[in-house]
């Protein structure tokens, strides 16, 4: 957020009392109240509840689902057709490194970006004709309160020792990867997944 407000974006970051991604009406809601073109949209929102097979409580993965997924899609079929009408669009989907390769636990999650990879590429087909550039980053290991949640100290530092570049990713270099992808930069990569993981998916 606060790359594309150097750059001089009038960003918008709803929260919760603006904006309930669990509530579709909400949703609906906020992209009607939406005022002037809607240039750039970033679904960046995320929940990561780890559960085995076997032991999912259908509850929180139904949360997580339409956080991560359904959320996604309402906000792209609401902002969409105004980038279309306006021939220019910038559409980045947050996906996650547990798309492409799995860990245990992860089920739902992988599932639920997975989604989000398969969605991206098919926007991406639907919209390329109209200058409207649809891309999901698929992050690694990321130091932030979530992976503190999800791994103890010395998880972390296993990770850490595991990567080749032998460090996690600083927020504040991802936020390059997505801004070249939402910016007038980017002419011509659409429906491409980018894996930013400090290699952990190549070793």
């Amino acid at each position: 957020m606060e790359k594309f407000a150097e750059q001089g974006y009038h960003v918008l970051a709803p929260g919760r009392s603006e904006l309930d991604l669990l509530d579709k009406g909400s949703i609906a809601a906020y992209v009607s109240e939406l005022k002037g073109n809607v240039d750039v949209l970033i679904n960046n929102a995320g929940v990561n509840a780890l559960g085995r097979v076997g032991e999912i409580n259908f509850r929180d993965a139904e949360q997580l689902v339409d956080v991560n997924f359904w959320a996604a899609v309402h906000l792209t079929n609401g902002v969409a057709p105004v980038m279309r009408v306006n021939n220019y669009g910038r559409i980045v989907n947050i996906s996650s490194i547990w798309s492409v390769v799995t860990k245990e636990g992860r089920a739902m999650y992988a599932s639920s970006k997975a989604a989000i990879n398969a969605f991206t590429r098919t926007v991406a087909v639907e919209y390329a004709p109209y200058n409207v550039m649809v891309n999901a980053i698929a992050p690694g290991y990321v130091d932030t309160e979530l992976t503190k949640i999800n791994n103890t100290p010395e998880q972390i530092e296993s990770i850490r020792r595991s990567l080749p570049v032998h460090r996690l990713a600083e927020p504040s270099e991802l936020a390059e990867v997505i801004y070249f992808f939402a910016s007038e930069r980017n002419t011509f990569v659409t429906g491409q997944t980018i894996v930013a993981d400090g290699g952990y998916s190549i070793v």
